[in-house]
Protein backbone atom coordinates (compact mmCIF):
# COMPACT_ATOMS: atom_id res chain seq x y z
CA UNK A 1 0.00 0.00 0.00
CA UNK A 2 1.23 3.44 -0.60
CA UNK A 3 -0.31 6.38 0.43
CA UNK A 4 0.74 10.38 0.03
CA UNK A 5 -0.67 13.62 1.41
CA UNK A 6 -1.29 15.14 5.05
CA UNK A 7 -3.69 12.31 6.20
CA UNK A 8 -5.34 9.48 5.24
CA UNK A 9 -9.01 8.91 5.56
CA UNK A 10 -10.76 5.78 6.52
CA UNK A 11 -14.73 6.42 5.62
CA UNK A 12 -16.74 3.44 6.31
CA UNK A 13 -19.86 4.39 4.78
CA UNK A 14 -23.34 3.15 6.54
CA UNK A 15 -24.78 0.07 4.56
CA UNK A 16 -28.30 1.48 4.54
CA UNK A 17 -28.64 5.35 5.05
CA UNK A 18 -32.25 5.21 3.39
CA UNK A 19 -34.05 3.93 6.37
CA UNK A 20 -37.01 3.16 4.12
CA UNK A 21 -34.48 0.25 2.13
CA UNK A 22 -35.00 -3.11 4.64
CA UNK A 23 -32.05 -5.14 5.53
CA UNK A 24 -32.22 -9.19 4.27
CA UNK A 25 -32.15 -10.93 7.48
CA UNK A 26 -29.12 -14.01 6.73
CA UNK A 27 -28.12 -17.02 9.18
CA UNK A 28 -26.04 -16.06 12.17
CA UNK A 29 -22.79 -16.68 11.74
CA UNK A 30 -21.76 -18.72 15.17
CA UNK A 31 -19.92 -21.04 16.34
CA UNK A 32 -20.43 -21.91 20.42
CA UNK A 33 -17.51 -22.99 22.17
CA UNK A 34 -17.16 -25.44 24.70
CA UNK A 35 -17.21 -24.38 28.17
CA UNK A 36 -13.52 -24.71 29.06
CA UNK A 37 -12.57 -23.27 25.64
CA UNK A 38 -14.96 -20.33 26.79
CA UNK A 39 -13.26 -19.68 29.69
CA UNK A 40 -9.22 -20.27 28.13
CA UNK A 41 -10.64 -17.63 26.17
CA UNK A 42 -11.70 -15.11 28.80
CA UNK A 43 -9.29 -15.49 30.87
CA UNK A 44 -6.19 -15.07 28.15
CA UNK A 45 -8.60 -11.74 26.87
CA UNK A 46 -8.49 -10.56 30.32
CA UNK A 47 -4.88 -10.81 30.94
CA UNK A 48 -4.10 -9.35 27.58
CA UNK A 49 -6.15 -6.37 28.43
CA UNK A 50 -5.07 -5.80 32.06
CA UNK A 51 -1.97 -4.74 30.98
CA UNK A 52 -2.91 -2.07 28.27
CA UNK A 53 -2.18 1.51 30.12
CA UNK A 54 -2.28 5.21 28.84
CA UNK A 55 1.59 5.60 27.21
CA UNK A 56 2.51 9.43 26.91
CA UNK A 57 6.30 8.28 25.99
CA UNK A 58 5.53 7.26 22.35
CA UNK A 59 8.60 5.91 20.33
CA UNK A 60 9.11 7.22 16.88
CA UNK A 61 9.88 3.54 15.47
CA UNK A 62 8.15 2.71 12.34
CA UNK A 63 5.89 -0.18 12.30
CA UNK A 64 3.66 -1.77 9.58
CA UNK A 65 0.71 0.34 8.73
CA UNK A 66 -1.46 -2.91 8.23
CA UNK A 67 -1.64 -2.43 12.26
CA UNK A 68 -3.39 0.68 12.19
CA UNK A 69 -5.52 -0.13 8.86
CA UNK A 70 -7.11 -3.39 10.94
CA UNK A 71 -7.83 -1.43 14.00
CA UNK A 72 -9.39 0.35 12.41
CA UNK A 73 -11.32 -1.76 10.41
CA UNK A 74 -12.05 -3.72 13.65
CA UNK A 75 -12.96 -0.46 14.82
CA UNK A 76 -15.82 0.18 11.96
CA UNK A 77 -17.51 -3.47 12.99
CA UNK A 78 -18.61 -1.76 15.78
CA UNK A 79 -22.45 -1.96 17.01
CA UNK A 80 -24.27 0.98 16.26
CA UNK A 81 -27.27 3.09 16.23
CA UNK A 82 -29.68 2.00 13.20
CA UNK A 83 -26.49 0.97 12.18
CA UNK A 84 -25.74 4.33 10.96
CA UNK A 85 -21.82 3.75 11.77
CA UNK A 86 -21.94 7.44 12.40
CA UNK A 87 -17.53 7.82 12.96
CA UNK A 88 -14.72 8.54 10.61
CA UNK A 89 -11.56 7.80 11.25
CA UNK A 90 -8.39 10.15 10.01
CA UNK A 91 -4.89 8.56 10.14
CA UNK A 92 -2.20 11.81 10.48
CA UNK A 93 1.49 10.52 9.52
CA UNK A 94 2.54 14.30 8.21
CA UNK A 95 5.09 15.53 10.24
CA UNK A 96 4.18 19.26 9.65
CA UNK A 97 0.61 18.21 10.14
CA UNK A 98 1.18 16.34 13.80
CA UNK A 99 3.13 19.81 14.42
CA UNK A 100 0.17 22.06 14.07
CA UNK A 101 -1.97 19.48 15.46
CA UNK A 102 0.69 19.80 18.43
CA UNK A 103 1.06 23.65 18.78
CA UNK A 104 -2.93 23.96 18.83
CA UNK A 105 -3.32 21.32 21.48
CA UNK A 106 -0.50 22.97 23.51
CA UNK A 107 -2.37 26.66 23.15
CA UNK A 108 -5.78 25.06 24.04
CA UNK A 109 -3.87 22.46 27.23
CA UNK A 110 -2.16 25.58 28.31
CA UNK A 111 -5.24 27.59 28.97
CA UNK A 112 -7.10 25.26 30.68
CA UNK A 113 -4.41 24.26 32.73
CA UNK A 114 -3.67 27.90 33.70
CA UNK A 115 -6.97 29.54 33.43
CA UNK A 116 -10.29 27.66 32.88
CA UNK A 117 -9.41 24.43 34.84
CA UNK A 118 -11.78 24.97 38.09
CA UNK A 119 -9.38 23.82 41.52
CA UNK A 120 -10.80 20.48 42.12
CA UNK A 121 -10.17 19.17 37.94
CA UNK A 122 -6.68 20.02 38.44
CA UNK A 123 -6.66 18.22 42.29
CA UNK A 124 -7.88 15.18 40.46
CA UNK A 125 -5.35 15.66 37.97
CA UNK A 126 -1.98 16.21 40.26
CA UNK A 127 -1.43 12.67 41.09
CA UNK A 128 -1.40 11.66 37.27
CA UNK A 129 1.42 14.52 36.68
CA UNK A 130 0.58 15.56 33.37
CA UNK A 131 0.40 19.45 32.59
CA UNK A 132 -0.18 21.14 29.15
CA UNK A 133 2.93 19.95 27.29
CA UNK A 134 2.13 16.88 24.64
CA UNK A 135 5.25 15.97 23.14
CA UNK A 136 3.71 12.28 22.43
CA UNK A 137 1.67 14.12 19.42
CA UNK A 138 4.47 14.91 17.31
CA UNK A 139 6.60 11.31 18.59
CA UNK A 140 3.79 9.27 17.57
CA UNK A 141 4.71 7.65 13.98
CA UNK A 142 0.75 7.99 13.56
CA UNK A 143 -2.25 9.77 14.62
CA UNK A 144 -6.11 8.78 14.49
CA UNK A 145 -8.26 11.16 14.98
CA UNK A 146 -12.11 9.96 15.93
CA UNK A 147 -14.44 11.97 14.70
CA UNK A 148 -18.30 11.82 15.25
CA UNK A 149 -21.08 12.50 12.24
CA UNK A 150 -23.72 14.15 13.74
CA UNK A 151 -26.00 13.93 10.92
CA UNK A 152 -25.64 12.14 7.31
CA UNK A 153 -26.92 13.11 4.06
CA UNK A 154 -29.78 11.04 1.81
CA UNK A 155 -28.99 13.45 -1.61
CA UNK A 156 -29.33 16.71 -0.41
CA UNK A 157 -31.73 15.96 2.40
CA UNK A 158 -29.94 15.84 6.13
CA UNK A 159 -30.57 12.52 7.71
CA UNK A 160 -30.33 12.06 11.87
CA UNK A 161 -28.33 9.94 13.41
CA UNK A 162 -29.05 8.20 16.75
CA UNK A 163 -26.88 7.28 19.92
CA UNK A 164 -24.00 9.02 17.85
CA UNK A 165 -21.92 9.67 20.99
CA UNK A 166 -22.82 6.38 22.18
CA UNK A 167 -21.66 4.47 19.03
CA UNK A 168 -18.74 6.27 18.58
CA UNK A 169 -17.64 5.27 21.97
CA UNK A 170 -18.20 1.63 21.94
CA UNK A 171 -16.06 2.03 18.21
CA UNK A 172 -13.27 3.70 20.03
CA UNK A 173 -12.98 1.10 22.85
CA UNK A 174 -12.88 -1.41 19.75
CA UNK A 175 -9.98 0.39 18.37
CA UNK A 176 -7.91 1.00 21.54
CA UNK A 177 -8.04 -3.13 22.49
CA UNK A 178 -6.93 -4.12 18.27
CA UNK A 179 -4.61 -1.33 19.01
CA UNK A 180 -3.31 -3.22 22.07
CA UNK A 181 -3.49 -6.83 20.99
CA UNK A 182 -1.60 -5.72 18.03
CA UNK A 183 1.43 -4.89 20.49
CA UNK A 184 1.10 -0.92 20.00
CA UNK A 185 0.59 1.40 22.80
CA UNK A 186 -1.94 4.21 22.61
CA UNK A 187 -3.20 7.54 24.96
CA UNK A 188 -6.67 9.06 24.35
CA UNK A 189 -6.04 12.82 24.00
CA UNK A 190 -9.58 14.81 24.29
CA UNK A 191 -7.97 18.55 24.63
CA UNK A 192 -10.54 20.78 24.77
CA UNK A 193 -11.93 22.40 22.70
CA UNK A 194 -11.21 20.47 20.45
CA UNK A 195 -12.04 22.59 16.72
CA UNK A 196 -9.14 23.10 15.94
CA UNK A 197 -8.95 19.59 14.68
CA UNK A 198 -11.61 19.95 12.17
CA UNK A 199 -9.69 23.01 10.99
CA UNK A 200 -6.15 21.74 10.54
CA UNK A 201 -7.87 18.11 8.83
CA UNK A 202 -10.32 19.88 6.62
CA UNK A 203 -13.76 18.05 7.97
CA UNK A 204 -17.14 18.62 6.98
CA UNK A 205 -19.32 20.54 9.11
CA UNK A 206 -21.61 17.78 10.13
CA UNK A 207 -18.17 15.73 12.07
CA UNK A 208 -17.22 16.83 15.16
CA UNK A 209 -13.75 15.60 17.08
CA UNK A 210 -14.57 12.62 19.96
CA UNK A 211 -10.73 11.75 20.34
CA UNK A 212 -7.01 12.51 19.44
CA UNK A 213 -4.97 8.79 19.79
CA UNK A 214 -1.32 8.73 19.53
CA UNK A 215 0.11 4.92 18.01
CA UNK A 216 3.49 4.28 18.45
CA UNK A 217 5.93 1.62 20.23
CA UNK A 218 6.79 2.83 24.37
CA UNK A 219 9.61 4.89 23.92
CA UNK A 220 12.79 3.45 25.78
CA UNK A 221 12.35 3.68 29.49
CA UNK A 222 8.86 4.66 29.08
CA UNK A 223 7.35 4.94 32.86
CA UNK A 224 3.60 4.94 33.31
CA UNK A 225 1.45 5.68 36.75
CA UNK A 226 1.28 2.99 39.34
CA UNK A 227 -2.67 3.48 39.65
CA UNK A 228 -5.14 0.77 40.89
CA UNK A 229 -8.45 -0.15 38.97
CA UNK A 230 -11.15 -0.90 40.74
CA UNK A 231 -11.69 -4.28 41.71
CA UNK A 232 -14.90 -6.57 40.64
CA UNK A 233 -16.69 -5.88 43.84
CA UNK A 234 -16.74 -2.72 43.48
CA UNK A 235 -18.05 -2.10 39.59
CA UNK A 236 -20.07 -5.26 39.35
CA UNK A 237 -23.67 -5.58 41.10
CA UNK A 238 -25.97 -8.68 40.85
CA UNK A 239 -29.48 -8.47 41.39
Amino acid sequence: MSFTGFALLFEIAPMCENRSIMYQHVPLDFRRMPPDEQLQASREFLDRMAARRSVRMISPEPFPFELIENAIRCASLAPSGANQQPWKFVVVQDREMKRQIRQAAEAEERESYEHRMPADWLEALAPLGTDWHKEFIEQAPYLIVVFRIDYGFTGEAKTKHYYVQESVGIATGFLLAALHLSGLATLTHTPSPMGFLSSILGRPKNERPFVLIPVGYPAAGATVPAIEKKSIVEVMEIK
